[in-house]
């Protein structure tokens, strides 16, 4: 497996998904509901619904890799909105890996006048 996060799109399906499923379930959901071409080399990133469970599907031009990572403990960050996030950087993957919430983070603020 030689995959570059730096160079790919990493999609994130927000909410919850039912990961019974497997590769066709999975990419009928990123044709369908995320509107995206599951052969575009592209990364999508699913958790099911208590947030303990996660699962990446990638298309490498030979065929699909399909990977899962159950947590033992505590649960995966995970946005419940798309208007929260739907494209990912590899940054913040390896954070969401780690646990690290940034979608909680502090936004910057901007303002026009101090008083």
């Amino acid at each position: 497996m030689t995959l570059d996060l730096s160079t790919v799109k990493l999609y994130i399906r927000p909410g919850y998904t039912d990961l019974r499923k497997a590769t066709n379930g999975l990419t009928a959901l990123i044709q369908k509901e995320m509107k995206q071409d599951p052969l575009s080399g592209s990364v999508y990133l699913f958790c099911n619904r208590d947030r303990r469970l996660l699962k990446v599907i990638w298309w490498d031009k030979t065929g699909f890799w399909l990977c899962q990572k159950r947590l033992e403990k505590d649960t995966f960050p995970w946005p419940e909105t798309a208007a929260a996030v739907e494209e990912l950087s590899a940054e913040e993957l390896q954070m969401l890996l780690t646990g690290i919430d940034f979608w909680k983070a502090h936004k910057p603020l901007f303002y026009s006048k101090v008083s």
